[in-house]
């Protein structure tokens, strides 16, 4: 285990400095991809862009409350922070994008009883916010080419690498709603078409869509509204938020998805619904909350948003969902939540992403300026009220092609 040390930020049990700047040791614990693989010792990387992702934002208060211990590597008392990013690889002379999670399990995105699992910069594993870090070389994915120009990163493209984990998460969330609704829906389909079961479940992954409501418009919400477009070009897609129906992120996500806006501006949650089932032109065949607030269960429950047989996405962290268990039942709903995704999700979110106009809401932070005050970058800039969609950091501008 190398005691190499390097500047980087790190996360640290402690009431008032719980995100520190400073000269972190470096460790190299041997790590393993998937069950049934060797563990093997990391390979030195080095941060180029990294991302601020709103985990890191809870990871702080937990720090701040005393709560990280189980969030360190093994013998440490500190997590260096940041999943989001692009890494140089210098024994290989390339760019890559870390997969962010790996352990001994058959799927680490989705492990269960008896399986372990780590997150670089998250749980377990130093993260990217430090001049280099050690990973396991399978989990270094290959970035597509035509985006590095005489050993420099085009600045454009670099911007959009921020997301492959967060738009990772939205392909899986596709995945399953469509897996879902198939399956919820493709005996009520067969007998309305009078046709048989694979063609039932073809058309019940469309029917699903058909009506979808997003409640929430950070990134998140813009992603799987981005994703259910291409998959499915005549979903109609409601999003509700509380910015102005003018502002660049609300344009940004219309141009991107396609979809209607319902602003959350209204007296009462009542009208609220009202307003949402009217654009929707009926009740929702798909509600997916990703605001964060509680406001998302009483839309789709209390004022019955969500229409019959609908299909309800859990993508927030912190809110209780609750129901009356009468129409619950005879509505027919059903419920689902899971962040998760898979190597080839990520992958996947790669090439989707190369080809995209994301880095137009990508807006950067000098380095110097975070490492200064990283407590008062992540509340009075990177999540304040006024926040940018996404905010980056250039780690080492040497590799990167600032005008392209």
């Amino acid at each position: 285990m190398s005691e190499e040390k390097v500047f980087g930020t790190f996360f640290r049990n402690d009431p008032d400095h719980p995100l520190v700047y400073g000269k972190v040791n470096l460790i190299n614990p041997p790590r393993r991809r998937l069950r049934g693989e060797p563990e093997k010792e990391g390979i030195p990387v080095e941060p180029v862009i990294v991302g601020f992702c709103g985990t890191d934002h809870e990871l702080m208060m937990m720090g701040k409350r005393g709560q990280l211990s189980p969030k360190f590597p093994e013998g440490q008392n500190r997590l260096v922070n940041g999943h989001e990013g692009v890494v140089w690889v210098p024994s290989q002379n390339r760019f890559a994008i870390v997969l962010i999670r790996g352990g001994d399990s058959i799927d680490p995105t989705r492990y269960t009883e008896g399986e372990s699992y780590f997150e670089y910069g998250c749980d377990q594993a130093d993260g990217l916010f430090c001049d280099r870090m050690y990973v396991n070389p399978d989990m270094l994915l290959e970035i597509p080419d035509g985006h590095v120009r005489e050993g420099r990163l085009d600045l454009s493209f670099a911007k959009k690498m921020v997301f492959p984990d967060p738009f990772a998460c939205m392909l899986f969330q596709l995945e399953r709603m469509e897996d879902l609704g198939s399956a919820h829906l493709f005996r009520r389909t067969a007998r309305r078409l009078d046709c048989g079961e694979e063609e039932a479940r073809t058309a019940a992954k469309e029917e699903i869509f058909e009506r979808t409501v997003i409640f929430g418009l950070g990134t998140t919400g813009m992603f799987i509204g981005d994703i259910i477009r291409q998959a499915h070009p005549d979903a109609r897609i409601v999003f509700v938020a509380r910015s102005p129906e003018e502002s660049p992120k609300v344009q940004f996500a219309l141009r991107q998805a396609g979809g209607v806006y319902v602003r959350s501006s209204y007296d009462s949650n009542e009208a609220l619904a009202a307003a949402i089932t009217e654009a929707l032109g009926g009740r929702a065949t798909a509600f997916i909350g990703v605001s964060g607030t509680a406001v998302e269960h009483e839309i789709a429950f209390t004022h019955r948003v969500l229409g019959c047989n609908g299909l309800y996405n859990s993508f927030s962290l912190g809110p209780k969902i609750s129901f009356d268990t009468m129409p619950f039942g005879f509505e027919n709903h059903l419920i689902f939540g899971s962040i998760n995704f898979r190597q080839d999700h990520m992958e996947k979110a790669i090439r989707m992403l190369a080809r995209s106009p994301y880095d137009q809401i990508v807006e950067l932070i000098s380095r110097d300026e975070f490492a200064s005050d990283p407590i008062g970058a992540y509340e009075n800039r990177i999540y304040c009220k006024n926040a940018p969609m996404k905010t980056a950091v250039i780690w080492n501008q040497d590799r990167i092609n600032m005008q392209g």
